[in-house]
Formats: structure tokens, C-alpha cells, sequence
């Protein structure tokens, strides 16, 4: 535990960022499969891993850097993306050129990644490395695991074999591409609002599942669990932004006409039309860089539409796509060494009570130099493993002078903090509840005299054994 000195100054520095957070964001999407390249061929990943660097705190680290190195004109974050080298002493990296957004976010993608024959693995890692342009390393930071395929499965699915088809609420990417061309290859992402086709750049979307209503008023959409068929009622709701399209019908297609009679599962990789609800033969589609609706010149009556003049998307199911968020700030010092591993916090569990109530903080990437902080209260925290952090809960007396007086549950955010000073926010926070039984003599508080001691103390021992909760932010 870090001297009272250092403690103080550490503790308004972190009251400091509270109030006006400068965060550095790392966002990874990529898809949870990487079809497998044969011979000499290169299947680059579809849809391509893309990077997002977002929050406040690149501008100010930017701002910084810049006033130390007055030579440095044109200073940029540079990062390099490539597949982890377990089994092989060198993996092909792709540069990533990053560039700015509207919305201030910075953007790179890797077009050029693939995996070769040659790897036996059945699962990967990407591994992403950024540097500031003056040479200095920012860190390194890996994706979730992806799974290798041989090629896409063109037989009818099934719900015997459940891994195979995808239920609703799952996340998925669209896609369009002309006759295998990987440079005719459009996705479709949303900009400013709107649903766009691009050539870079694609957005995961929530794949749900609703009732097959026409009558349903503007805006609702009752949804359903359950795995999805062709001929269901879906909805894509972009997980970035949350702009929705409206009720569309999955269709399956063959030789360029939608099958409006087949009701089987859907499968990754299998092309598919979205026929819009409500209508007998529009359909959207991809047109140049537009999102359009198509009306197919087939017959209501008929088993199939005819969608040749106008090709439909192909939809990436299985497994879906992923996304990897890694959040830091050096707001408070000026971190010499590189913030990676960022360590990830995925469960909670309290033990205890009374006096002493331990927390256990499970995850990934931990290490002895960081602590446990409450708010903008440091907690006494033990390294268990990589994966396990211990720390004692603070008395609810280490918040303010006024616990004494308090009716309601208190709330304050969990972070790690490494030791030189570097904040790892996260998504938790811990609430400090009072008995509801003891609160109604809470209401007789400004009526106690000065020899109310025994009583104040009462009150601190309910706080002390208080019912604790702990949730994840929406």
C-alpha cells in the first residue's frame, strides 16, 4: 500500500478524472471466423478487423507530446496488426494507417490479413501493436479467439446441430460482393445516421428475432427468443449507433431469386435477401455506396423472386462478430512504459461481512502493481493470480463526513489503478445499501440531541453491515 503522501495526491488526481474523465479508448471488431487460404490463394478476412481509437484522452496525450518534442510537425498514432506467432516464428503484419472521423473517432483496417494452409491451429489471436509517431509505444492489445474454417457449409442446416445456426440477439455483419471479387466486396456500416455501403468500413448489428405482426404500429417490434429461419421477421439494430431498419423477412437465395418457401435455419456465409415487411417485392440492397430498396419483377404468387438485376447481401452468421474494448488513462502521470497488458474485470464476487467484507475481482491481464480503487478510495488489494485480484471493501465512512446522515444507497465506480499512476477504468460499480428496516429511524436524525453518540454509532454498524450490490452499467 502506497504511502499516506502519495495516497493524497493520487486521490484528488483520481477525484480530478471522475469529474471530467480523459479516457483512451482501443475498440477491435472482427469476425469470431477466418476462412482458411489454400495454395497460393489469399482469403484476407471478411469482414476485415478493424480499429477504432476513441475518447478525449488521445487529444491531450497528442497535445503533450507534441509540446515536449517541438520538432515533431505531424504526430499520428501508428499501429501494425497481425495474427499471434504461437506455432510459428514469423506472422505477416499489415500496416494500419489511421484516420479521423466526423464524430472525432479514429479509424484503421486490416484488408490485407489472411491464414494460410500452412497454420494446423484451429483457433487464433490478433495481435495489434501502436506506437506514437515520435517512437514511442503505446501498447499491445489482442482480439478474442477466432475460430479457423475450411469453407462455409452449403447443406441444409438443421437444430440438431445448434452450433451451426445462430439465435436471436446475435451479432452479425452484411456484405455484398460481385462474382467473388474481393474488391467489389461493399459492407453495410452506418454514417451520420444513415445506412451507407462501404468499402472499408462495417458495424456490427444485433440480429433480433420478432413476431410476424403486420399490424404492428411504427416503431414497435415485439421481439421473440428462439433460433432464426428463413421466411422469419427480423430487425438490425446497429450496436455502435442503435439505428434500426425497419421489419424485414430473411429470405434465402439461389442463383440470384429469393426462395420465398424455405424455412430453414440460416447459416454463416449463405447469400440471403431482406424482404421488407409489409410488401410484396421490395427488397434492400446495395447500390454503389447506397442503401436502396429493389422491387423484384417476379410475380406476389410465386415460389422465388428475381433478384438478378440487383444482388443480394451475403450475410456472415455463424459465430458472428466481436468486439474487444480496452479503456486507459495517464491523465495523472506521465507513463514511461507501455499501458498494455490492460487488465480486463469480468465478474465480481463479495464474501464477508460486518466489519471486514472482501471482494474478489476476476478477469484477465492482472498483475501485482495494480490496486483496487472505490470511487476515489484506494481499497488494500491482493494479487491472487493473472486472473484474480483481492481487495478489503472500505468503510462507507471513507466517502465523506456526512455517512451519518445518509438515507439512500451510495454508488461509486470500481477501477483499477497501476502503480505509476495509470487508471483502468471499467464498465462495475459497487453500491453501499443501508437496512431498509433501520431507515425509518434515519427520520429522527435532526432531532437527536449532542449525547446521541451510542446512537451515531449504531448507525455506522448498520452501514458497516450493510447489503451490498454490485452491477454492470447499461
Amino acid at each position: 500500500r502506497s504511502n499516506p503522501d502519495q495516497i493524497g495526491l493520487l486521490r484528488d488526481g483520481v477525484r480530478r478524472y471522475l469529474q471530467l474523465p480523459a479516457d483512451q479508448t482501443v475498440l477491435i471488431l472482427h469476425a469470431k471466423v477466418a476462412q482458411k487460404s489454400y495454395g497460393s490463394e489469399k482469403r484476407f478476412f471478411c469482414p476485415p478487423p478493424c480499429v477504432y481509437l476513441t475518447g478525449p484522452g488521445w487529444k491531450l496525450k497528442r497535445e503533450q507530446i507534441k509540446a515536449r518534442d517541438l520538432g515533431e510537425a505531424d504526430f499520428r498514432v501508428c499501429g501494425y496488426m497481425g495474427l499471434d506467432s504461437v506455432g510459428s516464428s514469423h506472422m505477416e503484419t499489415q500496416k494500419l494507417s489511421f484516420e479521423e472521423q466526423p464524430d472525432s473517432k479514429e479509424f484503421g483496417c486490416a484488408k490485407a490479413l489472411y491464414i494460410s494452409d500452412t497454420e494446423k491451429r484451429k483457433h487464433f489471436r490478433l495481435v495489434l501493436k501502436l506506437f506514437f509517431s515520435n517512437g514511442q509505444e503505446i501498447g499491445t492489445f489482442h482480439s478474442k479467439l477466432i475460430k479457423v474454417i475450411s469453407k462455409p457449409s452449403q447443406k441444409k442446416q438443421s437444430l440438431k446441430n445448434t452450433d451451426l445456426c445462430i439465435s436471436s440477439g446475435s451479432k452479425v455483419s452484411l456484405f455484398n460482393r460481385l462474382r467473388s471479387q474481393t474488391v467489389s466486396t461493399r459492407y453495410l456500416s452506418v454514417e451520420g445516421g444513415a445506412f451507407i455501403a462501404s468499402a472499408r468500413q462495417w458495424a456490427a448489428f444485433t440480429l433480433h428475432l420478432g413476431e410476424a405482426d403486420e399490424h404492428c404500429t411504427r416503431g414497435e417490434f415485439p421481439l421473440r427468443e428462439g433460433y432464426i429461419r428463413y421466411g422469419s421477421v427480423v430487425q438490425l439494430i446497429c450496436t455502435a449507433t442503435g439505428v434500426t431498419l425497419p421489419p424485414l423477412i430473411i429470405r434465402k437465395v439461389t442463383k440470384q431469386y429469393a426462395m420465398l418457401d424455405v424455412d430453414e435455419p440460416i447459416s454463416q456465409l449463405h447469400k440471403c435477401a431482406f424482404q421488407f415487411q409489409g410488401s410484396e417485392r421490395m427488397y434492400l440492397c446495395l447500390s454503389t455506396e447506397k442503401v436502396i430498396q429493389f422491387q423484384s419483377p417476379s410475380a406476389p404468387r410465386q415460389v422465388a423472386a428475381n433478384l438478378s438485376s440487383s444482388p443480394p447481401l451475403t450475410l456472415q452468421v455463424r459465430l458472428g462478430t466481436e468486439t474487444v474494448e480496452y479503456t486507459f488513462s495517464d491523465s495523472l502521470a506521465c507513463i514511461q512504459h507501455p499501458v498494455s497488458p490492460v487488465p480486463l474485470i469480468t465478474v465480481l464476487e463479495l464474501t464477508g461481512g460486518g466489519d471486514v467484507a472482501m471482494l474478489e475481482v476476476q478477469g484477465e491481464f492482472f498483475n501485482a502493481n495494480l490496486r483496487v480503487w472505490f470511487g476515489d478510495v484506494e481499497a488494500e488489494t491482493m494479487y491472487r493470480s493473472p486472473k484474480s485480484l483481492v481487495c478489503v471493501v472500505p468503510d462507507v465512512s471513507a466517502f465523506g463526513s456526512d455517512w451519518r446522515w445518509l438515507r439512500y444507497p451510495i454508488t461509486v465506480p470500481l477501477s483499477l489503478i497501476r502503480n505509476d499512476g495509470l487508471i483502468y477504468s471499467s464498465s462495475f460499480t459497487f453500491t453501499y445499501t443501508p437496512e431498509q428496516s433501520f431507515l425509518p429511524a434515519l427520520q429522527l436524525l435532526p432531532e437527536l440531541t449532542q449525547d446521541s453518540d451510542s446512537l451515531l454509532n449504531s448507525i455506522h454498524q448498520e452501514f458497516t453491515r450493510t447489503n451490498f450490490h454490485l452491477f454492470v452499467q447499461s
